[in-house]
């Protein structure tokens, strides 16, 4: 417990001044998470981080979330036909290692790296759009785990889905959901000129994006334990790693950029 205290107020100490600062220096440190989170895939598949697939993965993952400004010819088409491009090369890797990296490598790591890739360029973009957006996405997700642990804890009889996450359950989803609707609700309340919708219409946003951060926690969780492992990094000690900490969040803000918010 003292360990996990320790490690979540140095990750505060760094993470939270730069999300005040946003641009650059931000953008610099959501990439860099994003390449562990990749090299956390890499290693769940019990691949080597110094390999060619590895080279591939890091450049797919880097191709997706290199933001536009960072050059003038990066645009968004760029972007897209870069990512398909290095998505053949790992294809044609397939043959050329005669299996040794299999299709279903490739799948993984294509599909991982598009996951987390646009899960941390959607953070990247909340920031862009503003710091109230940001810190409504990470309120969300904030608000609804405590709450759930906690209501959970207290009232939790009936399995969310035992098998892939054995504590969770439906009180305490339904509790964590309804935490971050009253609470985040509040904040809304105080900051309604920074969204593009009424109060009304973003209290039924928060539900949603509540439910979907539960939904990406279950599926980190899944492939979690598919893979065998209790967590996907120890960058984070007591903690797990970058996906671990992220999960909610990668789910969440996809979800606001299809809502129109991002």
């Amino acid at each position: 417990m003292k360990q996990r205290v320790i490690t979540a107020v140095i990750a505060l100490i760094v993470f939270l001044p730069l999300l005040y600062l946003g641009g650059l220096p931000f953008d610099i440190l959501v990439t860099l998470m994003g390449i562990v989170a990749m090299s956390e895939f890499l290693i769940m598949k019990k691949k080597l981080l110094v390999s060619f697939e590895a080279i591939i993965s890091f450049l797919l993952i880097l191709s997706v979330l290199l933001p536009v400004f960072w050059a003038g010819f990066w645009t968004q088409d760029t972007l897209g036909g870069s990512f398909y491009l290095l998505a053949l090369v790992m294809l044609v890797y397939t043959v050329i290692s005669k299996n040794r990296f299999s299709f279903d490598d490739a799948g993984v790591l294509l599909l991982g790296g598009l996951y987390a890739g646009l899960g941390f360029r959607f953070m990247m973009l909340a920031r862009a759009e503003s710091l109230w957006m940001i810190l409504y996405a990470l309120l969300i997700v904030w608000i609804t785990d405590s709450g759930a642990y906690l209501i959970g804890r207290k009232i939790g009889k009936n399995k969310l889905a035992p098998h892939i996450s054995p504590n969770k359950t439906w009180e305490g989803s339904i509790g964590g959901s309804l935490s971050a609707v009253v609470i985040v609700g509040a904040y809304l309340y105080f900051v309604q000129g920074a969204f593009p919708y009424s109060f009304s219409t973003m209290l039924l946003w928060t539900l949603v994006f509540s439910v979907g951060g539960q939904l990406g926690d279950l599926i980190e969780s899944a492939f979690k334990r598919h893979y065998g492992v209790k967590d996907s990094g120890k960058i984070l000690p007591g903690h797990g790693g970058i996906l671990d900490r992220f999960d909610s969040l990668l789910f969440v803000l996809p979800l606001m950029h299809f809502a129109g918010l991002i």
